[in-house]
């Protein structure tokens, strides 16, 4: 059969069961647009193009599936770069197609032109510049195997527009050995010594720690880590990639541990004597000072990526192996540690002396940013998808909302985007169409990526949007005042400017205020009767409210800033 190298690159998407691409068209992907009109895959036109990348994002963490993204060369596809470094820093699964110039127009500066590839070599898996038609097929099955094994990322293949008119002869990769990925081996066995030495480890142990990290999560590994735990009577630390790996409402979870953790959860880390990191990177925002970190610690580390050991703590027991599979094997062991009673009884004082807190919101003050996070959940269904920007708003929405089950907590950790919140909501509820949808926003973030509202409400996604306005960038002016003597440069946003609700409105879905209790409480009930179309809420907040706990960039764990009404305690 013949196809375009269009038809078959929409065609191999079908094979892969793809159901939704998010995208932009141009000039040079324009030929592969043609044939969407044809397929069974929906296509969601976004505003921009980050908008397309951080909602093919969304999708993937809310369903476990590869999200793609179509763009065209040049801006379009340097517009996508940042949702692809996210990805690459999450180990998110994507895929990623541009559109490049004319094969014989590669290298002459032409209109448009830009070396992607090179661009995105660093933050892709992997990436391919497609030369033939005929190779579609195999660039498209490839990059989708990339994706998905191993440690997942971003995969990006870019098709130059003669590649996609030219002609070829329909086929399809029918085994892995047609990928021609010489050297990729993601499948790796257990290492049984290593499993043993993990053992002998947890046998000798008296304050262990399971220190949870987003491969928890990426290796579907929740069962097994419930069982594990509950078998073993360890306590929990799930990290912010980690949020749903472990049920908050578990009586052995401590919380998230890190710069913004619970006290109980960072104290326990810098006081155990075995910490068994899962599918976690030991990133700077957990570890605070290295040296300081865990110093009295023994250190069993499971993770699929070898590249992860010892690159920032050194591990007496590496273990390469996807989460669930180390999990089965250790509790096949029977493996148990020393009486956990005393250790217990230390935990538990430190929960109840420094447990997480903020003032008490009264009815003539601005919101409490952290209230109203825990109004919207307790009225909140069940499984409820929630996604947030990037800052303050951020760490309380993983401090203050309970998860309880994978795939509920979707946010952007290792490169911090602002503006990720509300298009990765869009793509989480196009995947989860059956789940409620929250985007807990700043109004700094909010600003980035808004234009993607009408997105959302042309294409019929009724996400719930709740700006945590406190006219600030918020995390900078708490850094500003501890540590810059409250000098706040270039930091004030305006409360007034823009008016949100006017701003929806314009975009064809509801806008909604609230500036005290009486109201936060009417529009979050509100907003929880319409499902049709998207909602934005104005919360109008407290701008000299600061996320605590804290432990300052740079210092020592052990160096904690507990809110100030529980010092001196």
């Amino acid at each position: 059969m013949q196809l375009t190298g269009a038809q078959a690159l929409i065609k191999s998407l079908e094979q892969q069961g793809v159901d939704t691409v998010f995208g932009l068209p141009g000039g040079a992907i324009l030929p592969v647009y043609d044939p969407l009109l044809d397929s069974s895959i929906r296509h969601i036109l976004v505003r921009h193009e980050q908008g397309a990348g951080h909602m093919a994002e969304g999708y993937a963490l809310a369903t476990g599936r590869p999200g793609v993204a179509i763009v065209t060369s040049g801006p379009g596809a340097t517009n996508i770069v940042t949702p692809i470094a996210n990805a690459h820093m999450d180990s998110t699964p994507l895929v990623v197609i541009t559109g490049q110039v004319a094969t014989a127009s590669i290298g002459t500066d032409a209109f448009q032109e830009c070396d992607i590839t090179g661009i995105t070599m660093g933050i892709t898996k992997h990436n391919f510049l497609v030369q033939s038609a005929q190779e579609l097929p195999r660039a498209v099955a490839a990059a989708f195997h990339l994706a998905t094994t191993g440690r997942p990322g971003p995969v990006l293949i870019d098709v130059p527009k003669d590649v996609s008119q030219s002609m070829m002869d329909w086929w399809y990769p029918s085994t892995v050995d047609e990928y021609d990925l010489p050297g990729y081996r993601p499948e790796v066995d257990l290492d049984e010594d290593a499993i043993a030495g993990a053992v002998a480890l947890i046998a000798a142990s008296q304050r262990p720690v399971l220190y949870v990290g987003g491969g928890t999560l990426k290796s579907h590994a929740s069962k097994e880590l419930l069982a594990f735990a509950e078998r073993t009577k360890m306590p929990v630390v799930t990290t912010l990639m980690a949020r749903g790996a472990f049920p908050d409402s578990h009586d052995q979870h401590l919380g998230m541990p890190g710069m913004h953790g619970m006290y109980a959860a960072v104290t326990a880390i810098q006081r155990c004597d075995l910490l068994i990191s899962l599918g976690a990177r030991f990133d700077d925002r957990v570890t605070g000072r290295i040296s300081a970190f865990a110093a009295g610690a023994k250190v069993i580390h499971v993770d699929i990526d070898r590249a992860e050991f010892n690159k920032v703590r050194q591990a007496d027991v590496a273990i390469q192996s996807n989460v669930a599979a180390a999990l089965v094997a250790l509790d096949a062991s029977s493996a148990t540690p020393r009486s956990l009673d005393a250790w217990w009884e230390e935990i538990r004082s430190w929960q109840e002396k420094y447990p997480l807190t903020y003032d008490e919101p009264t009815d003539d003050e601005l919101l409490r940013p952290q209230f109203v996070i825990e109004s919207i959940a307790r009225r909140a269904e069940p499984g409820t998808i929630v996604t947030s920007g990037v800052g303050q708003h951020q760490m309380w929405a993983a401090q203050h909302w309970k998860f309880e089950e994978p795939g509920t907590w979707i946010n952007s950790g290792g490169a911090g985007t602002m503006g990720f919140g509300l298009p990765a909501a869009i793509g989480a509820k196009v995947g989860r169409p059956d789940r409620t949808v929250w985007c807990i926003d700043g109004d700094g973030c909010f600003q980035m990526t808004a234009q993607e509202l009408v997105t959302a409400r042309i294409e019929g996604i009724p996400i719930k949007v709740a700006i945590l306005n406190n006219a600030y960038l918020g995390m900078v002016r708490q850094w500003q005042e501890m540590f810059y003597d409250e000098r706040y440069s270039e930091v004030y946003l305006s409360a007034e400017l823009p008016d949100y609700v006017k701003w929806a409105e314009a975009m064809g879905c509801v806008g909604m205020r609230a500036t005290n209790l009486k109201e936060m409480a009417d529009v979050i009930d509100e907003a929880n009767k319409i499902n049709d179309v998207p909602v934005v809420i104005d919360f109008r907040t407290d701008s000299s409210e600061k996320v605590f706990p804290m432990v300052a960039a740079g210092a020592s764990n052990d160096d904690i800033m507990v809110h100030p009404s529980q010092r001196g305690a």
